[in-house]
């Protein structure tokens, strides 16, 4: 009845099948996975940007790198800006996904260590070697609030760090190499500033991230469970199928063949019709 469950074809589609559930099942896993770390990573934004603002040297120092249940947390400093040590951080985008740069300036504080405050997005000069017109930092000492961030590195922000760009250019938010380049101490990750407001509204300060939206990942992971699911159910209706097709087939070809055997013996065993009478 089902012999033709043997056949090469269907030994193919049969382990084509059973190969194709437990990798549906793990792609399933994988985007519920994800949904459980983005639940995760919303609720961790939420709580550290309602926490009361910490002076940034309770959460930082040189070297340090800022663990991820530090992001987003809000911090204050306070000193004077070194705008002579400023750059621009390239390809950045806008909350309206206009491509600029990111203005980043070195805060000196009370004891000189250095803390990089990321000011905000202004648009890129016409030519990309150009430096851009970017709006005064305040003069004086100045209390910056702000997000604190970790360094970014291209392991972890996918950014490939170019080398030979025009002088006062990067590509990353990086403690180690400012520190480098502007020969201070410099506490680990950055803060993004929230206040004060520059002003004329620029810098574009940086928005808050979007920790309202949870994403298609769960939805995702349903459907892939129930493609694993719909797998032995569809293999199941299609041998059913060509069981009762191949039943159908074989059905028809035996009317056929005794149609064929009657018509024969019709003719073979049949009265011969009268000769036509002569005139």
């Amino acid at each position: 009845m089902y012999r033709f469950l043997l056949s090469r074809q269907w030994v193919i589609l049969t382990l084509v099948a059973l190969a194709l559930i437990p990798v549906m099942i793990e792609l399933g896993f994988w985007q519920f996975h994800r949904h459980e770390r983005r639940v995760a990573q919303n609720a961790l934004i939420a709580d550290n940007l309602a926490a009361k603002p910490v002076p940034v040297e309770e959460l930082t120092s040189p070297g340090h790198t800022v663990p991820r249940a530090d992001y987003w947390r809000h911090v204050t400093a306070t000193g004077t800006f070194d705008t002579a040590h400023e750059v621009v951080v390239r390809r950045r985008v806008s909350a309206d996904e206009r491509v600029g740069v990111h203005v980043l300036t070195p805060l000196v504080l009370g004891d000189g260590k250095v803390v990089l405050v990321n000011r905000g997005w202004i648009p890129a000069a016409g030519n990309q070697r150009d430096y851009p017109e970017v709006p005064p930092a305040p003069k004086g000492e100045v209390t910056v609030t702000g997000r604190l961030m970790a360094d970014e590195t291209t392991g972890a922000s996918g950014i490939k760090d170019l080398k030979g760009l025009p002088d006062r250019q990067v590509m990353l938010v990086n403690s180690a190499q400012q520190a480098a380049l502007i020969g201070r101490t410099v506490l680990g990750g950055y803060i993004q500033q929230t206040a004060p407001e520059p002003a004329g509204g620029t810098p574009e300060l940086i928005p808050a991230p979007d920790h309202d939206s949870i994403g298609a990942h769960m939805a995702y992971a349903v459907q892939w469970w129930l493609f694993a699911a719909g797998v032995p159910i569809g293999w199941v209706v299609l041998a059913r199928r060509e069981k009762r097709d191949r039943e159908t087939a074989a059905r028809e070809t035996e009317e056929s063949e005794e149609t064929e055997e009657s018509e024969k013996a019709e003719e073979s065993g049949g009265t011969p019709e009268p000769a036509p009478a002569s005139v």
